[in-house]
């Protein structure tokens, strides 16, 4: 981000969706954190900072609990600075708000889906919302991946006055150091239900990376395709040949995948359930498995051990309830230990993101992606609707 924005004021597009209690407290800060920095060099350059965002899915205009007035107390607390509000991004009160902004001084604008011409990724509303700044940032890399008013369609009424922050160009670096300059051996993890939500990105990994894990729901998938008694776990009839379709390519282009070779299996989705640990193979009817075993944590580990470059997305099993999140674990253990040897480890996406820091392992790895969803379209489509129109300069 080489642009001086001194006396400039920097609309930035931020990902402020975040988690809020039931007293509208942040229960997780990360987003904010991850916009500071952004922030901090358009202050420090002397120029003043516009923030707009999204939070929630508000469906009928404003709605107090998707107020982004709730993330001021969080907001100044990091940035030691008072912030204005404008209770509503488009409003004359908001355009004098802004106009008016000294340098140093922060606006955060009310919460953009109140507006339904947002998500639409309306022209009239993001020439609107130009209006507040000199400079646009796109540093909202969790929402990249969408056509917003915001997010894509505001970066033409700036041409040469647009940039990604500091955000942004962190994920992008951390995804192309994995998918175009990573040491081998690369090792791709995928977890999470479905076979569905992963095929693209499958296909996609076939052709970069030397072993692609699979665990999560998703694996019962292929162990139903390859033959297996799975009981009554989750799979998908519609992608059982998908599935051996996957494990062909893979094998034709001398790629390992791993599946489990056995599972923490359940007579019931909870905690309190009856468990046992069997062959992946040789599931009971009315039992389902809910983790991997401890032989498949053992190989997954072994492979990420030797690994130089690994991408993480998605767990392994139900790490949620504590009988089911050992083998999620293990593979965060496994890629901490990997990191520490020197290969360069990127966490994507909400669950494994969410794994990474409910066992406090952030710092140990190289990269914890901002944006689940936009990493993997990224890889699958090779850019983004919200990098495309930064970097596309008409």
């Amino acid at each position: 981000m080489n642009i001086n924005f001194n006396n400039k004021r920097a609309l930035i597009r931020v990902d402020f969706n975040v988690p809020l209690d039931a007293q509208f407290q942040v229960t997780d800060n990360s987003r904010i954190m991850a916009a500071v920095p952004t922030i901090r060099k358009v202050l420090a350059d002397g120029g003043s900072v516009v923030l707009m965002s999204h939070l929630g899915r508000p469906k009928e205009g404003p709605t107090e609990k998707f107020s982004l007035k709730h993330l001021i107390p969080a907001l100044e607390k990091e940035l030691s600075i008072k912030l204005k509000f404008a209770d509503d991004c488009i409003s004359e009160n908001a355009f004098n708000l802004s106009s008016n902004l000294k340098p140093g001084e922060i606006l955060l604008l009310e919460n953009l889906r109140f507006y339904k011409e947002e998500e639409k990724g309306n022209v009239a509303f993001a020439e609107k919302l130009s209006k507040h700044g000199d400079i646009y940032v796109n540093d909202a890399f969790g929402t990249a991946h969408r056509a917003h008013a915001s997010t894509a369609v505001i970066a033409q009424f700036f041409t040469n006055y647009k940039t990604f922050g500091y955000c942004i160009e962190n994920e992008l670096k951390s995804i192309n150091k994995v998918l175009h300059e990573g040491k081998k051996p690369f090792t791709a993890i995928m977890g999470g239900a479905k076979v569905s939500d992963k095929i693209i990105i499958l296909q996609q990994l076939i052709n970069k990376a030397d072993n692609i894990i699979i665990g999560g729901g998703m694996a019962f998938t292929f162990v139903k395709a390859l033959g297996g008694n799975i009981g009554k776990s989750l799979f998908e009839e519609d992608r059982l040949q998908t599935a051996l379709d996957i494990l062909a390519d893979a094998k034709q282009k001398k790629v390992n995948i791993y599946i489990p070779i056995d599972a923490v299996i359940a007579d019931d989705f909870n905690n309190d359930a009856q468990i046992k640990m069997v062959d992946v193979n040789c599931i009971p009817d009315g039992w389902m498995g809910l983790d991997i075993g401890h032989e498949t944590e053992k190989i997954f580990g072994e492979v990420i051990s030797n690994s130089n470059t690994i991408l993480w997305n998605g767990p392994m099993g139900v790490f949620e309830m504590s009988n089911f999140e050992s083998g999620t674990k293990s593979v965060a253990l496994a890629i901490c230990e990997a990191t520490k040897k020197g290969a360069f480890s990127l966490i994507g996406g909400g669950d494994s993101v969410a794994a990474i820091n409910k066992y406090n392992l952030a710092e140990e790895v190289s990269y914890v992606s901002t944006g689940g969803g936009a990493l993997l379209e990224y890889i699958e489509a090779g850019t983004l609707p919200g990098i495309s129109a930064i970097q596309n300069n008409n």
